[in-house]
C-alpha cells in the first residue's frame, strides 16, 4: 500500500494504491495519522482510484480518518472507489457515515 499526500490550504489529498487489506492497512493507517497531523487538514480527501483490493481492513481505515476530522472539525470525503471496493462498504453500509463520492 502506498500513500500520496498533497496538502495546500488546510485541504489533504490523500491518494490510495494497492492492496489496502490487513498487512497494507497497517502502514497505511500510520501514513494517514502522520500527514493528518502534520497537515491538521479542514478538508481530507481519500482518493481510492488506485485501491487493488480492500477487505474490512479498508473500512477501518476509512473510519479512524473520519473520526480524526471529526476531532479537527473537518471534513471527509471519499472518492474514485474501484468496483471491488464500493462492495465492500456498500455492504457494511459506510456510506451512512461518511461522504462518499
Amino acid at each position: 500500500m502506498e500513500i500520496l499526500a498533497k496538502s495546500a490550504d488546510r485541504n489533504l489529498l490523500l491518494e490510495l494504491r494497492g492492496e489496502l487489506d490487513h498487512h497494507g492497512a497497517r502502514s497505511a493507517l500510520r501514513e494517514l495519522e502522520m500527514a493528518l497531523d502534520a497537515a491538521l487538514p479542514r478538508k481530507l480527501v481519500l482518493d481510492m482510484e488506485g485501491v487493488t483490493f480492500m477487505d474490512s481492513s479498508g473500512i477501518a481505515l476509512i473510519l479512524r480518518a473520519q473520526q480524526r476530522m471529526q476531532l479537527l472539525d473537518g471534513s471527509l470525503l471519499v472518492r474514485n472507489i474501484p468496483p471491488q471496493a464500493k462492495r465492500v462498504l456498500d455492504a457494511a453500509g459506510v456510506s451512512r457515515l461518511v461522504t462518499i463520492k
